[in-house]
C-alpha cells in the first residue's frame, strides 16, 4: 500500500480517494479562471497575483496548475487551498460538496473547534448570520411585514430575493447576538466580522432593523453584509457596510460576482453598476452578467477581479452628476488594466434599478447595446460641450483623452484610439502620438524616481544579521532535477549489475540507482523538503503500486504538493549536452541509461565544488593555526582527487560555483 495518511482531519482514506479522482482540475479552476485552451494545456491570468499577459497554466492530463510568474503551483486541492485560504480537509470539503461526494465525519470536539483559525471561524459565523437574516425575512412576523414587504414594494421578486439569499435583521439593541451566542458562536468572531458592536459591557447588532444584504466572494461564501435601513432618520445611515476585516476587503470585493461569473465567461462581458439593487433589477430583467462597485470607488483589485472572467466592461452609471465622475474616474483604471470600455449614461433622473423595471429584458439589451459607447466618444460628447470654441478648453479635453489613451498598455489598441481620437477632434495623429510618448517619458521617469527612492530606503534599512539570513541551498538546481527524473521515471529498468551467481544479471530501476549512489557517498540536502521528498522515495522503493506522480501531486502536505507540481510543470528543455549541431535528438525516456548517470554525477561534483569552497574559507580562517591548516589541505587534496575523477566521467565538463 501507498503510505497515505489514513485520516486527514476527519474524513477516511477511500472518501479523499474519490474526491482527488473527481476533481478534474480544469473544471476546479474554471470556476474562478477563464481558461483558454493552448495546445494540450490551458491557459489564462493567474488569480494569485497581478499580470496583464496570461503566465497560469492548466494541464488537465497531469491533473495540475503552475504560474510562471509567481510560481505557485499544485492540484486542485493546493488551488482551492490557495485561493480560498482553506486547510487541506477545509479544501476537500470545498470539492466533496461541488462534486456531490457525501463526507461522513465524527462530531467535532470543542478541541477540533478551538483548532480552526480566525478567518474560518469568520467564515463560519457569517454563514450563520446569513442564514439567520434569510430565515427571519420569510418566517419572522417582523421580518415579513417590514423587511419582506420593503423588499416586494423595490419590485423584487421572491426567486431573486431567494437567489442573492437577502434578509433582515430584528429591530433591537443585540436580539441577533443573543441568538448567536445561544448557538455556540463565540462574541470574539462575532466582533471580528463586525456583526456586532461591543464596548466595555454594552453591546448591541450593527445590523438592527436592516435589510440585510449578504456579500459572497468568488466562491460562494459569505465575507460580509450591506445592510440598508427602513427609518427616515436623516442621521442615520441609509446603508451600512460591514467593516474591513481578515475575511472582507471592500476594495477586493464585487457585489454579485459570485451570480454572475458564469454569465460573464459566456457572454465574455460584464456590465458593471453601483449599489446593490442595480445587480438585483438586471438579474430579475434576465442580466445576469453584472456586478457592482457596491457605492464604493472602482478599485484595480476589482477591475482585476472582473478580467479574470472578461476583458469588456460596459459601465452603466446612473445620469446624474455623480454618475458620470464615477464614470470619469473608472474608465482610466479600466484602461490601464488592459480592459476593453465601454461606457452607457441613463438618461437624467434614473438609475439602473429604475430603468430595467420600466422596459421588457429584450428592450433593455436593445437599448444598452445601441447606446453603449467607448470612452474616446463619451469623453468627447460629455466634455466638447463645454469647450464651445474655446481652443485653450479644447486643447484641455484633447489632453484629457490622450492621457486616458496612454495608459493603455497594448500598443496595437492604443493607436486604434489615436485614429479614433484624431477623426473626432481633427488632429493630426502625429501631433497626438508627440503628446503621448511625452506623457509616457513623464510616466516612466516619476516611476524611475519612486523605484530610486524606494531603493534608497532599503539601504537605509539596518542590517540583517548573519546568523538570521537563511541558508542558501547551492545544489537546489541539480536536486530538483534528480527529483524531476524520480518522479517521471522510479520505477523504470533501465540499469543492470551482476547477481550473485554467474552469469546472472540484476535489473536495476532508476530510484534504486539514484537512491544508492545518494547513500553510499552520504549525501543530503540543504533543503529539508527535499529531504523529506528523497525519504519517502525510499519508503515506498519496494511498493509495486507506488505511483510518485500521483502520490506527491495530491499529498496532504501543500509543500511536497506544490513542488512536486512545480518540478512536473517545468517546461523541460533537452540540456544542450544531448544535442550535436541539428543532428536527430532521442526522446528523453530512450536514454535514460545516460541521462540518469550524468545528473547524479553532476550533482556530486556540485557538492565537492561546494565543500572544496567552504575548505579553502576554512585555510584561511585557520591561517594562524599550523596544524590545523595542514589538516584541512590534506581534506582538500583528496577532494581535489574526486573532482577530477567526476570531472573526467562528465567529459571534463565545467561545474561553475
Amino acid at each position: 500500500m501507498v503510505n497515505f495518511p489514513t485520516f486527514v482531519g476527519m474524513i477516511d482514506q477511500a472518501t479523499i480517494d474519490r474526491i482527488m479522482d473527481a476533481a478534474e482540475i480544469s473544471d476546479v479552476v474554471s470556476e474562478f479562471v477563464t481558461l483558454k485552451r493552448r495546445g494540450v494545456n490551458q491557459l489564462g491570468l493567474c488569480p494569485f497575483h497581478n499580470e496583464k499577459t496570461p503566465s497560469f497554466t492548466v494541464s488537465p492530463a497531469k491533473g495540475i496548475f503552475k504560474c510562471f510568474g509567481c510560481g505557485k503551483g499544485g492540484n486542485a486541492v493546493n488551488f482551492i487551498m490557495e485561493h480560498e485560504a482553506l486547510s487541506y480537509p477545509e479544501a476537500l470539503k470545498w470539492l466533496a460538496k461541488k462534486y456531490h461526494i457525501d463526507v461522513q465525519e465524527e462530531e467535532e470536539t470543542e478541541q477540533q473547534k478551538q483548532l480552526k483559525d480566525d478567518r474560518e471561524s469568520m467564515m463560519i459565523v457569517s454563514a450563520f448570520a446569513q442564514k439567520y437574516f434569510t430565515r427571519y425575512v420569510w418566517e419572522e412576523n417582523e421580518g415579513r411585514t417590514i423587511g419582506l414587504s420593503y423588499l416586494r414594494e423595490r419590485g423584487l421578486q421572491d426567486h431573486i430575493i431567494k437567489k442573492f439569499e437577502l434578509g433582515y435583521c430584528p429591530d433591537g439593541k443585540d436580539i441577533f447576538t443573543q441568538a448567536a451566542q445561544k448557538q455556540g458562536y463565540k462574541m470574539e468572531y462575532l466582533e471580528k466580522t463586525g456583526l456586532t458592536i461591543k464596548r466595555d459591557d454594552w453591546v448591541r447588532d450593527r445590523f438592527a432593523g436592516r435589510v440585510m444584504f449578504p456579500i459572497h466572494n468568488v466562491a460562494g461564501r459569505v465575507a460580509a453584509f450591506g445592510g440598508r435601513t427602513l427609518k427616515s432618520d436623516k442621521n442615520i445611515a441609509k446603508y451600512l457596510n460591514s467593516p474591513e476585516s481578515e475575511i472582507y476587503h471592500k476594495s477586493r470585493v464585487l457585489y454579485g460576482i459570485f451570480q454572475a461569473k458564469r454569465e460573464i465567461t459566456k457572454q465574455d462581458k460584464c456590465y458593471l453598476v453601483e449599489g446593490y439593487t442595480d445587480v438585483l433589477a438586471f438579474h430579475q430583467a434576465g442580466i445576469e452578467n453584472v456586478v457592482a462597485s457596491s457605492g464604493t470607488a472602482l478599485t484595480p483589485d476589482q477591475i482585476r477581479l472582473i478580467k479574470r472572467f472578461s476583458p469588456n466592461i460596459t459601465i452603466i452609471y446612473d445620469g446624474d452628476d455623480a454618475g458620470i465622475k464615477a464614470s470619469l474616474r473608472g474608465i482610466d483604471l479600466v484602461l490601464e488594466e488592459g480592459m476593453n470600455v465601454k461606457v452607457l449614461l441613463l438618461p437624467k433622473g434614473e438609475d439602473p434599478d429604475s430603468f430595467s423595471r420600466s422596459m421588457s429584458s429584450t428592450q433593455l439589451q436593445e437599448y444598452i447595446e445601441e447606446n453603449q459607447t467607448d470612452f474616446i466618444r463619451f469623453k468627447t460628447k460629455l466634455l466638447l460641450a463645454n469647450t464651445e470654441n474655446d481652443p485653450v478648453s479644447k486643447a484641455r479635453l484633447i489632453s484629457n483623452i490622450v492621457r486616458s489613451i496612454s495608459v493603455v498598455p497594448d500598443a496595437i489598441t492604443r493607436s486604434l484610439y489615436i485614429k479614433e481620437c484624431s477623426n473626432l477632434m481633427d488632429v493630426g495623429e502625429d501631433i497626438l502620438y508627440t503628446e503621448i510618448r511625452k506623457m509616457m517619458r513623464q510616466e516612466s521617469e516619476d516611476s524611475r524616481r519612486k523605484e530610486y527612492r524606494e531603493q534608497a530606503a532599503q539601504q537605509r534599512q539596518p542590517v540583517v544579521p548573519q546568523e538570521n539570513k537563511v541558508m542558501k541551498n547551492l545544489c537546489e538546481i541539480e536536486e530538483r532535477e534528480i527529483l524531476r527524473v524520480m518522479l517521471k521515471y522510479f520505477h523504470e529498468e533501465v540499469f543492470e549489475e551482476e547477481g550473485e551467481n554467474r552469469g546472472e544479471t540484476i535489473s536495476i530501476s532508476v530510484g534504486r540507482f539514484v537512491l544508492e549512489e545518494i547513500e553510499n557517498d552520504g549525501l543530503y540536502s540543504d533543503n529539508e523538503l527535499i529531504n523529506q521528498i528523497l525519504d519517502l522515495f525510499r519508503q515506498n522503493l519496494e511498493n509495486a503500486d507506488f505511483r510518485p506522480t500521483q502520490f506527491f501531486i495530491n499529498h496532504s502536505d501543500q509543500k511536497i504538493s506544490q513542488l512536486s507540481s512545480d518540478l512536473l510543470s517545468e517546461k523541460y528543455v533537452e540540456s544542450k549536452r544531448w544535442k550535436r549541431g541539428g543532428a536527430f535528438v532521442e526522446a528523453e525516456s530512450e536514454i535514460l541509461d545516460l541521462i540518469v548517470p550524468k545528473i547524479v554525477q553532476e550533482y556530486k561534483l556540485r557538492k565537492v565544488k561546494n565543500m572544496l569552497a567552504d575548505l579553502e574559507k576554512g585555510i584561511q580562517l585557520a591561517a594562524s593555526d599550523l596544524e590545523k591548516v595542514m589538516g584541512i589541505q590534506n581534506q582538500y587534496l583528496k577532494l581535489k582527487t574526486v573532482e577530477k575523477h567526476l570531472s573526467e566521467q562528465l567529459g571534463n565538463r565545467t561545474v561553475t560555483r
